[in-house]
């Protein structure tokens, strides 16, 4: 397992995205140099900014803003944030990189898939200059001593992890599925790019590593490492196999089900309220689609 003697003190930001708390984090990693991962959407920046102000990380002090990937609820505010901290680096996998830099086809992909709430979910998401940009290729360092990049496709083919080796913190973005208010993991699977086969490899990968705790994008820091990702992988598993039973059965409503049904479990957890707000923002009818497109893609 990973581990260290230095126990490193993440700080665990929640953008309270929209006024819901516990929906979406940005990390500060306690390193040499000022590192935030996943920023998060631009219609929350202030709120970073401001938090990192009161951390103490000031317009000149921040060093690295690294990406596990770059949908835009992690990575929509990085063009701005390249203007509020002029001496950050960006750093992405390198099959992510040309989307900051002309992000039109990424932002049409989530218009498609938000609609009409595309711009008061996630705002508009600047091009990130190509010279502020470090793209990340499998065995090279990360974006500090302090970290190690870890490759975990599944959600995103481009999927990063970030690894603090001082302690075993994995700042997992997605890779660890969503985590609200102690509820089960929940596996975001939205379309186009959901890779399952790949995600089963990148769970396998993180029980090799053994990272003591890991960071959820969606959200906070858990202990629970086995169970987790056990939990996540037979969710995942059951996914599949639901969507592919409704698709040979020509079902359409299945995803309205699902989508009912992840709500009616996570209820208890967080209240019937703050359920509503994250699933009219992450619906698990499009993590229904997101399934139904790789079962169509790997049958082609």
């Amino acid at each position: 397992a990973a581990s260290g003697g230095i126990l490193s003190r993440p700080t665990c930001i929640d953008l309270e995205h929209l006024g819901l708390e516990g929906a979406i984090a940005c990390y500060l990693v306690d390193a040499e140099e000022p590192t935030i991962i996943d920023p998060g959407p631009t219609t929350s920046m202030e709120r970073l900014v401001d938090e990192l102000q009161a951390l103490g990380v000031g317009p000149r002090d921040l060093q690295h803003i690294a990406l596990t990937h770059i949908h835009l609820d992690h990575a929509g505010a990085t063009g701005d944030l390249c203007e509020v901290f002029p001496n950050a680096t960006v750093h992405v996998q390198e099959d992510g990189a040309s989307h900051l830099v002309d992000p039109e086809r990424l932002v049409a992909s989530t218009r498609r898939t938000f609609g009409d709430a595309h711009d008061r979910l996630w705002g508009e998401m600047k091009p990130v200059p190509a010279d502020r940009i470090q793209a990340w290729r499998s065995g090279e360092p990360g974006p500090c001593p302090e970290l190690r990049p870890v490759a975990t496709p599944g959600h995103i083919a481009h999927h990063v992890a970030y690894l603090d080796e001082r302690d075993g913190m994995l700042f997992a973005g997605d890779a660890m599925g969503i985590v609200l208010s102690d509820g089960p993991s929940h596996p975001p699977t939205p379309p186009p790019a959901v890779d399952l086969r790949a995600w089963r490899r990148t769970l396998d990968e993180i029980g090799e590593i053994g990272p003591e705790r890991f960071g959820a994008t969606h959200f906070g820091i858990h202990g629970d490492v086995d169970t987790r990702r056990e939990q996540l992988q037979s969710r995942l598993d059951a996914l599949e196999a639901r969507v592919r039973t409704a698709l040979h059965a020509g079902d359409e409503e299945d995803a309205r089900r699902y989508n009912d049904e992840i709500r009616a479990e996570f209820a208890p957890f967080m209240g019937e309220d703050r359920v509503g707000a994250y699933f009219e923002m992450f619906s698990a009818a499009v993590d229904w689609a997101g399934a139904a497109f790789y079962s169509d893609r790997i049958a082609d």
